[in-house]
């Protein structure tokens, strides 16, 4: 690619692009899209991207005026933050869950991997799983529901974690393979 420039930097802040995207949408569909939308203009801006100073903020003020565009196009009013985020130094303790993921799915049985594995891990549309393994949409989605029912039991079993007041996940700590059964 030509401006190599663009892919480093979009690699960079994409998680951050993303996660502020997707807070303010609330729409996994319309967050990739606009994402995409994003990346489009700093492809489009060529070398003159390469040249930025503060390519973040370049991203930020893009994707921030697309959120714009977006509501104003479906007559929707919402305060957007002026400022990016402050830069992510520390991986949140969910996310750093996945060392414990493996382990838990081989807790589950066959059938609860078979759900949670093509929607939640390979992000296949539930509709799309449904119609390869010939059952109904409802189906489908009351075993994927169940599946991450359990599947969140054995991560809290594998991982033994613990939430904050807000009940979302603070820290957990894998129990060490001699201590699994």
């Amino acid at each position: 690619m030509k401006y190599n420039c663009v892919v480093f930097a979009w690699q960079k802040h994409e998680p951050e692009l993303r996660g502020f995207v997707a807070r303010q949408l609330g729409d996994q569909v319309t967050t990739e899209d606009l994402l995409q939308d994003a990346f489009l203009k700093a492809i489009a801006e060529g070398a003159g991207f390469c040249r930025l100073e503060n390519p973040r903020a370049w991203l930020f003020r893009v994707t921030r005026n697309l959120l714009v565009d977006h509501y104003r196009h479906q007559k929707q009013t919402v305060d957007l933050d002026e400022e990016p985020p402050a830069p992510v130094t520390e991986i949140a303790a969910v996310d750093s869950l996945a060392e414990c993921l493996p382990r838990a799915l081989q807790d589950l049985d066959a059938t609860d991997r078979e759900a949670i594995e093509p929607c939640d891990l390979e992000g296949m549309k539930q509709a799309e799983s449904a119609r390869a393994k010939g059952t109904s949409l409802p189906g489908a989605k009351s075993r994927v529901q169940r599946a991450r029912k359990h599947l969140k039991q054995a991560l809290q079993a594998r991982c033994q974690i613990r939430y904050d007041e807000s009940g979302s996940i603070c820290c957990y700590a894998p129990k060490p393979f001699a201590q699994e059964s």
